[in-house]
């Protein structure tokens, strides 16, 4: 072939591979199903699509505090990275699932916002040992549209935003009038409110309910089995604390996290203690401060909410 022809063909062949790789580009875009654009737009956070899974992930490093696990500065890339991915639904546009990097004062304002825009939250666990200041990890997940899901992930995030913008440094209690050295508190309201009688130890009481599962050997176990939902309240009257832990089904557990917070309660862990039980049993613990009646009324509120699930 003459110089000539070669050259008369370069622009063509260019012109050609153009189409072609725009082509491609429109094929991939299509195959995600969604605006991937308006998730970065939303966010601001940018991401990173892959072709392969039809996903597209944003991510934002924790750059804002040093964090050091087992006495080595923990650079984000080795796991203080938050994400969120995002796949085409199936029962509606999209779906999301992600994990947000937490230090302990922002996982409750945190949970907070996801619960209220839209989001599930899933799982609330440690990664690590040893790690100054202690880090928290919450998955998320949720299905609808892009700008909703989206618009749940920043709100999230700006929720951790506004808490670090108040307080540079993690808070190392969460705020609350200190309580006495000895606890005192009446026993007869509170076993009122949540309908059973306590267990009653230096001024302390202790409610627990139990439920039941099935193990893999076909043994059933319950209660004193450590399947069940407690209570403890310390302090006195006007000034307690409330710990203890929810066994929630999977289809409880957004209604119940909802029902705590929005009675003031914090959320500490949300995880599993067996395996192969049926039906499946998920565990929430929780700590709660204020007037003792008060914490038990958003306990048994809570706890209504959870039976009336079928």
């Amino acid at each position: 072939m003459s110089p000539h022809i070669q050259c008369s063909l370069r622009p063509i062949a260019l012109w050609s591979a153009a189409i072609l790789l725009g082509h491609a580009s429109a094929l991939g875009g299509a195959e995600l199903g969604f605006d991937s654009a308006l998730i970065e737009t939303i966010t601001g956070l940018k991401g990173a699509r892959n072709d392969a899974e039809a996903v597209f992930k944003v991510t934002s490093p924790r750059k804002d505090l040093p964090v050091t696990v087992d006495g080595w500065k923990m650079p984000p890339f080795a796991g203080l990275t938050s994400w969120a991915a995002f796949k085409a639904g199936g029962a509606q546009d999209v779906m999301v699932m992600g994990d947000l990097v937490l230090f302990e004062d922002e996982i409750n304002p945190a949970m907070s916002a996801a619960l209220d825009h839209g989001l599930v939250v899933t799982a609330l666990h440690n990664h690590f040992l040893f790690d100054q200041p202690r880090v928290y990890f919450m998955h998320i997940g949720g299905e609808g549209t892009v700008a909703g899901l989206a618009g749940g992930v920043k709100a999230t995030l700006d929720a951790v935003a506004k808490t670090r913008a108040a307080r540079p440094e993690p808070a190392r209690t969460f705020g609350a009038t200190p309580l006495p050295a000895e606890s005192k508190v009446t026993a007869a309201p509170i076993e009122t409110l949540l309908e059973a009688k306590a267990q009653q130890n230096a001024g302390m009481l202790k409610f627990v309910f139990g439920r039941e599962v099935t193990m893999e050997c076909g043994c059933e176990v319950g209660k004193e089995m450590g399947v069940n939902t407690w209570a403890v309240f310390a302090g006195t009257d006007a000034n307690a604390v409330v710990d203890g832990d929810f066994a929630v089904l999977e289809r409880e557990l957004q209604p119940v996290l909802k029902s705590l917070r929005a009675g003031g309660i914090n959320i500490v862990a949300i995880h599993q203690h067996m395996t192969g039980e049926t039906p499946r049993m998920l565990f929430l613990h929780y700590w709660g401060r204020g007037n003792a009646a008060a914490l038990a009324g958003a306990l048994q509120k809570t706890r209504a909410i959870q039976a009336a699930i079928k």
